[in-house]
Parts: structure tokens; sequence; C-alpha cells
């Protein structure tokens, strides 16, 4: 499961952090030489605690971020994101950043602060599965039923679709065009993404081959005389 393997990694981090501490503490605490340096460092504690506190505050606030994301999930590992306008997935959450691996494989690292100040999409919040769709604009004569047929044809024996939603609809006209909007679902957004270009250019094909005189068109109207 994604909320718990990301949840799991979290709190690995935490988990190796402390153990670290601990065990160079353990050692230097074994050294009189050390032990003495610390009983003095701990006498003026006070002083640093509020140095460090005032050095730390991006870290300790970076540290409950993380907190924040890993028990409350609005992102998860593997989850399917749109950050910085980027498209990619989550790769993997840490104690100071995220990385998220976009379509062309690159890596966005970026520290955990950024999801409390801005906004982002996740595709996959609840589910993987998701909708996509790809508008067309046609002439008034053009045969929808026709155009229907062929995009129930296409998807038929298409891998990306996960058989579940498909429809075309004529969901707005105005003095030159009918717009048409297909919309089809898939296992996530990924596929999503490339069944969208897969029927945008089968469908545009199919139109320009069997209905080219249906493709838009500037229509005008001469007075008479003129």
């Amino acid at each position: 499961d994604r909320k718990v393997i990301t949840q799991l990694r979290f709190i690995k981090s935490i988990a190796s952090v402390v153990i670290i501490t601990l065990t160079i503490s353990a050692i230097l605490w074994s050294i009189p030489a050390a032990r003495k340096l610390g009983e003095t460092i701990l006498t003026s504690a006070g002083i640093v605690g509020i140095i460090v506190g005032i050095a730390a505050q991006k870290s300790i606030a970076n540290l409950v971020t993380g907190f924040q994301l890993a028990f409350t999930q609005p992102i998860k590992i593997d989850d399917e994101v749109k950050i910085a306008g980027e498209f990619g997935s989550v790769e993997d959450v840490t104690l100071t950043y995220v990385v998220v691996k976009t379509w062309d494989w690159r890596r966005l690292v970026l520290p955990l602060n950024y999801f409390n100040d801005n906004p982002f999409v996740n595709w996959t919040f609840n589910s993987k599965p998701v909708i996509a769709s790809v508008f067309f604009h046609v002439d008034f004569t053009f045969p929808v039923s026709e155009l229907r047929t062929k995009l129930m044809e296409f998807l038929k024996d298409e891998p990306w679709w996960d058989k579940n939603i498909v429809e075309l609809l004529v969901t707005d006209s105005d003095d030159r065009v009918l717009k048409l909007r297909a919309t089809f679902s898939a296992r996530n957004a990924s596929d999503a993404w490339n069944l969208r270009c897969k029927v945008r250019e089968e469908l545009m094909e199919f139109i320009k081959n069997n209905y080219p005189d249906a493709l838009p068109k500037l229509r005008r109207m001469d007075a008479e005389g003129i």
C-alpha cells in the first residue's frame, strides 16, 4: 500500500538519524575529555539553545512538514502529480525533500515546505483511475454518430483504455462550428495522457480521410450586388 510505504520510509529516515545521533553521543561520552567538554557545553546550554534554535528554524519546519506529509498523505510514493508546471510521479519522500520523477525522467527535488506553501495537482490522491478528454471542432454538416462509432471501435482494442468510460458529446456550438468532446477513462494519469494523444490522432485522421468537408471552414455571405 502506497500510504504505508510513504509512512515507513519517513519513519525509517527519522530512526536512522536518531540511531546515528545516539551512537555518536555514546562513543563521545565514553571518552573522558569529550565528556568534560560536553559538561562545559551543557552549562551554557541556554545560549547555545537559542543560537541553534534560530539557525535550525527551517530544518525544524521541514521536519514538522515531513510528519504532516507522511501522516496526512497529500502525496504518497508513486502518486502522479503536476507540480510547478511539470507532470511526474513521486519517487521518494525524505526528511527534508521530495523527489518527483518527471515524464522525461528528470528529477524535481522539492523542499518539504514547498507543499505547504504552493498548490499542486495530485491525479491519484484517492485512486489511480482518471478520466481524460479530447476536443474537436467540426462543421455543422458532420455526422457525429459516425465519429462516436469510430471512437468505440478504436478504444475496444486499445490497451491503455480501462474498459470503463467512453462517450462522445456535442458540448457547445457557435456560429461556425460544433464542439465535440470525447471522454474516456484510463488506469492512471500516464495511460490517460498516452490515450489522449492516440485518440486525438486517430479521430482527426478519420475526419480528414472520410469527411474532409466537415473540417472547420470560414463561411462568408456577401451582400447582393457587392
